[in-house]
């Protein structure tokens, strides 16, 4: 039969996103694409002994749970680990979810009506950007430097547009790695709740550092939900996630808010899948709260690594091939952001890179109206000979695009 697809389907099945990591799941392609973690890095022998003992302990692992949560797992997020980060989460404030994407999701099931204007950094997320328009949003883009959003442009935005949320990585933004400022995190925080402006602020990537930044006691800049320090019926809902800092197979990340919010979040999560997998959750809290795995000492191993590789990946960009291209340095996060010269077709330097073994994500599709000349590298999941591999037929795509114009 013909089936009759919603409107809204179309944007998924006519994604490039969707069809570049179809690509990249072929064995022999090397991806610079994806927001992936080093899998030679997973604690695999800590995670099996944890699943054995687990499963054995107690044959309610494998039954339904809270649609909240894994409680124990909830207590630890919301007990040593938020509150060395500054944030103080009110009973009944947190909800786990199948990873910070599905986070997402549910806000703008709950929250977003089409027609409805909301605002996001430029560039920014691609899962985000799909999810917003999925839901019918009238997506915004507010223009930001090296030191977060520009106080300026989102205020002019908030008056034209009466937006009802701002979606944020302050953090190592994905895709460019931006890490605001204390001062900028303040100005944005301080107009949004002038303007009853709700922010979604996602730290998916706040962990991945590869220096201290000590402006701040804690060690780091805050979020802007430990800024605003209002553990329920606040403006910020800080969302998260173990998949960039243990495993994504284990599918937890959360969302952390006011009471009133997340509890409208918990009932869409009912109607969607009623909840994220009870038995990773219980593998992950005794991963976290029982064995021997330590996850401060965890990340900063992952850091080591990943500024390693960032570095490597740098070296590699010096090369003839990149002379016209340009980026910054981040100190942080998963990706380079790269700007191409003026007249390359990202999309066309695409095919021909997979035509060579390596995938990259094009900028356009971290940007609002679908422009721009940049793409997007992640340095963090191939290892340091396949990274090597993979920016050196990078070098040759580039070098071919570069002698034909």
């Amino acid at each position: 039969m013909k089936y009759d697809f919603s409107a809204r389907a179309h944007t998924l099945l006519s994604s490039q996103l969707l069809s570049i990591r179809t690509q990249t799941r072929r064995g022999s392609m090397i991806s610079l694409a994806e927001e992936l973690p080093a899998e030679e890095l997973f604690p695999l022998s800590l995670l099996a002994e944890t699943a054995s003992t687990v499963i054995s302990a107690d044959a309610g692992a494998l039954q339904y749970g809270d649609p909240e949560g894994y409680g124990p797992l909830r207590e630890w997020l919301t007990g040593d680990w938020l509150k060395a980060k500054g944030v103080a989460v009110a009973e009944g404030g947190v909800l786990l979810t199948t990873g910070s994407q599905q986070a997402i999701d549910l806000l703008s099931r709950v929250y977003i009506d089409p027609g409805d204007c909301v605002l996001v950094e430029n560039p920014t997320s691609p899962g985000m950007l799909q999810a917003l328009r999925m839901q019918g949003a009238v997506i915004i883009p507010v223009q930001g430097d090296r030191d977060g959003l520009l106080p300026d442009h989102l205020r002019s935005q908030i008056l034209q547009y009466r937006p009802k949320m701002l979606y944020a990585a302050p953090s190592f933004t994905n895709p460019s790695g931006v890490l605001w400022n204390l001062t900028r995190r303040k100005e944005i925080l301080e107009l949004c709740i002038a303007h009853d402006v709700l922010i979604v602020e996602d730290d998916s990537y706040g962990d991945l550092h590869f220096e201290r930044y000590n402006e701040h006691p804690l060690g780091k800049y805050p979020s802007l939900y430990a800024l605003e320090n209002v553990s329920d019926g606040g403006h910020v809902l800080y969302i998260g996630s173990f998949s960039k800092t243990v495993a994504p197979a284990l599918r937890t990340g959360w969302a952390a808010g006011s009471r009133e919010l997340i509890s409208v979040m918990a009932a869409a999560k009912q109607m969607a899948d009623w909840q994220s997998s009870s038995l990773n959750q219980r593998l992950l809290h005794h991963l976290l709260d029982v064995s021997a795995f330590d996850l401060r000492e965890h990340i900063k191993l992952l850091n080591r690594e990943y500024h390693t590789r960032f570095k490597l990946m740098i070296e590699l960009l010096k090369r003839p091939a990149w002379k016209q291209s340009s980026y910054e340095l981040p100190v942080g996060g998963m990706f380079l952001w790269v700007s191409l010269p003026d007249g390359m077709d990202v999309h066309a330097l695409l095919r021909c890179a997979l035509g060579k073994g390596v995938a990259f994500l094009p900028g356009p599709l971290c940007s609002v109206d679908g422009g721009g000349q940049y793409i997007r590298l992640n340095f963090t999941h191939p290892g340091r000979d396949e990274l090597l591999l993979g920016m050196n037929l990078m070098s040759e795509a580039v070098t071919e695009f570069t002698a034909r114009s």
